[in-house]
């Protein structure tokens, strides 16, 4: 006895080996391609007999001894020149018979309706252009939503076939309809109970969008689109939580939404033959941290996304046939990279590797202390160093910070050799303007020059008093301005020691001995910053001062800046805001109006404003609350599908239009609804209920023209 045989041509000859039947315990029957012509009388011995296959042969018929194995589940028998008459009846009678694949050129089997424990059903390449009602209304078990697993419809077509039946095979696991002659309008509009549903197959068809049923398979892993008419797609792709394979190659794609980034399964995305360019790749892809394949030849590709090499798991890379003037430089990280593509590209110049990876970190400490652990110095001298730096109010480490000084024996250098070269230039000026030199004075006046070259230069004379008044700096005291439209305003005293985390402030303190202190806040715009320096020199320049322009921050002042202040206290008080306006152009926030919405309507799905409370629902509706940056899709619980996926569409494209892609879109469940959507409504009614009638119909829009 044996448990398989597989017998392969040429070794029959078109007979069949009498000896078989004596295997009694034999369950698998292999019989391709060795050219029978009809079922042996041998097989009907084989009571055993599971799975017979008896592919590629010349058989017309069937008939014989099948319908007496009882425990026969399936047949297998493509490539045979089976009709209708040569497939026996009695064979959908046998209570095991679960797979039946049939890849001929007639109709449907007879009587398949009887089969009560179809599992797989495979009709591919036949000439069906209808499935009857009754085949799936008298399947016990598919009508019981129990057995059926995988159907394959491939090749056939059905044009005219609506695939009612398939929202009622909830165990359907594959699901092969490449080449039907699918369209958007022969599609099933809901297939939200095929929960199992994991692999679908719709190439080569006319779908000129992603079918809206497809958005509702939450556990789809494998999604065959290519050889389609689809020119966009939509964000609601998001769904797709557990897919692996995305295939939209031979399409009309100029880009990829920037939900694909959401996508955190895809192992392999094929793109192959659209339009996309650079700006239609997103640039978050680095976000499919799974992505093992990436295939887009035969694009506009310029470049690729920076991001697309953040995918440490790329193995396969393919963009041949494109524009592509160079690569990141990251290609070069990408280590489990096993096939880069990107022939012809004439004008591709390669990125040159980097010489080390380091360079991509930017971890560099630079801190005192380890600077000094790398120097060597002793750990007591490094715990000390960080000791100074930890006290903010510390002068020495404040001045470390600030001045970013060099080691101490290379600073006293450089302090000597410019020290030397100051006394030298000073006893040489000193010689020109004291003694002169009649050679040197001679030959200068010959030349037409009078006066030394620094002497030659004439500056400007500017105008100050329009920012400072006369007595500014000409009595003991403080004085405080801040910085407004650009231009310094003084401070009157009895507002002096209280400073805006906004602020500017530039001062001095003296009668003939003057500093300059100008502090900013930690909210300060950019052009409080810029105006506070710059008028601080002009500070300085309109009192003729030889100080320098003190800076200081807030929360790190200086203890000079700290002794600052009003008669009698050296404190100053730091008040959150904006003390004056900002010179630069200010853009207020959006307002958006509360709207809600009802969405109605069957093939032409409309939006009707309705009043923004809670009484307005109505459970068989899907509603849509639009808040400005939050839209919320209210769905009624007998609320259809189909209405949920339009209000979504309408939300995109309210977002995009009006919102610049910054709303958040959230769909509700009715009874699942969070406290702010009630809040949003007025308050959470007792109980939502049908107050639309049903021969509701809305008002007709008018068109007037106004006359002079």
């Amino acid at each position: 006895s044996s448990l398989f045989l597989s017998l392969p041509f040429p070794s029959l000859g078109g007979y069949f080996p009498e000896h078989v039947k004596s295997m009694s315990s034999l369950r698998w029957l292999k019989l391709n391609r060795t050219g029978l012509c009809y079922l042996p009388e041998e097989v009907a011995a084989l009571q055993k007999l599971e799975h017979l296959s008896v592919s590629h042969n010349s058989l017309t018929t069937l008939h014989g001894e099948l319908c007496s194995l009882p425990n026969l589940r399936a047949v297998v028998a493509r490539a045979n020149n089976l009709k209708n008459s040569g497939v026996p009846d009695d064979i959908f009678q046998l209570d095991d018979l679960s797979v039946l694949v049939r890849r001929s050129v007639c109709l449907y089997p007879r009587d398949l309706e009887n089969s009560k424990n179809m599992l797989v059903l495979n009709l591919s390449h036949n000439s069906i252009d209808a499935i009857p009602n009754q085949l799936f209304i008298n399947l016990t078990d598919l009508l019981r939503l129990v057995h059926l697993q995988t159907l394959i419809l491939n090749n056939n077509p059905l044009m005219h076939a609506q695939l009612r039946q398939l929202p009622a095979m909830v165990a359907l696991q594959t699901l092969h309809l490449r080449s039907t002659q699918r369209t958007q309008s022969n599609m099933p509009t809901s297939l939200e109970g095929l929960v199992h549903l994991a692999d679908v197959d719709l190439s080569f068809n006319d779908l000129s969008r992603v079918p809206e049923c497809l958005y509702t398979l939450s556990s789809l892993k494998r999604l065959n689109l290519s050889s389609n008419q689809i020119s966009e797609l939509s964000l609601c792709i998001d769904q797709w939580t557990q897919l692996e394979t995305l295939n939209l190659s031979r399409n009309q794609l100029t880009s990829l939404p920037s939900a694909i980034c959401k996508l955190g399964r895809l192992k392999k995305l094929y793109v192959n033959s659209n339009k996309l360019d650079f700006d239609g790749v997103p640039s978050g892809v680095g976000k499919l941290s799974s992505l093992q394949e990436f295939m887009a030849a035969n694009n506009n590709l310029e470049l690729i996304p920076e991001g697309l090499c953040r995918c440490g798991k790329l193995k396969k890379l393919v963009l041949n046939k494109n524009r592509l003037v160079t690569l990141p430089e990251a290609i070069h990280f990408l280590v489990d990279l096993e096939v880069l593509d990107v022939r012809e590209n004439p004008n591709l110049v390669m990125p040159p590797k980097p010489v080390d990876r380091t360079a991509e970190w930017y971890n560099i400490d630079f801190s005192l202390q380890n600077q000094l652990r790398l120097a060597g110095a002793s750990p007591a001298v490094i715990s000390a160093a960080g000791e100074v730096g930890a006290s903010p109010r510390d002068p020495l480490a404040r001045k470390m910070r600030l001045r970013r000084r060099k080691d101490s024996s290379q600073d006293d250098q450089a302090k000597q050799v410019l020290k030397g070269m100051s006394d030298v230039t000073q006893e040489k000026n000193k010689s020109f303007e004291e003694n002169g030199d009649q050679k040197y004075g001679e030959l200068n006046a010959s030349l037409g020059h009078t006066r030394r070259w620094d002497k030659s230069l004439e500056k400007p004379q500017l105008d100050y008093s329009e920012f400072f008044m006369e007595d500014v700096g000409q009595v003991p005291g403080v004085f405080v301005w801040q910085i407004e439209n650009f231009v310094p305003m003084q401070v009157d005293e009895a507002f002096q020691g209280k400073f805006y985390e906004a602020d500017y402030v530039p001062g001095d303190n003296g009668a003939l001995n003057w500093q300059i202190f100008y502090w900013i806040g930690q909210e300060a715009t950019l052009d409080k910053k810029a105006g506070s320096a710059i008028h601080a020199v002009n500070l300085r320049n309109y009192l003729g001062a030889e100080c320098r322009t003190i800076r200081e921050e807030m929360g790190d002042e200086s203890e000079e800046f700290s002794a600052v202040g009003p008669p009698h206290t050296h404190t100053h008080t730091h008040t959150h805001g904006l003390g004056t306006a900002s010179g630069f152009y200010t853009v207020e926030d959006t307002h958006y109006t509360v709207r809600l919405y009802r969405v109605y309507g069957k093939k032409n799905i409309r939006l009707e404003s309705v009043p923004l409370k809670a009484s307005s629902l109505d459970p068989r509706f899907v509603f849509l609350v639009d808040t400005g940056l939050e839209i919320l899709i209210w769905r009624g619980a007998n609320a259809t599908l189909a209405g949920t996926t339009k209000a979504r569409l309408f939300a995109e494209k309210i977002n995009k239009n009006e919102r610049k892609g910054k709303a958040e879109i959230t769909t509700l469940q009715q009874s699942q609804e969070p406290p702010n959507f009630w809040e949003v409504l007025g308050g959470q009614p007792e109980e939502i209920r049908k107050h639309v009638p049903d021969d509701f119909t809305p008002v007709r829009p008018k068109l007037y023209k106004t006359r002079p």
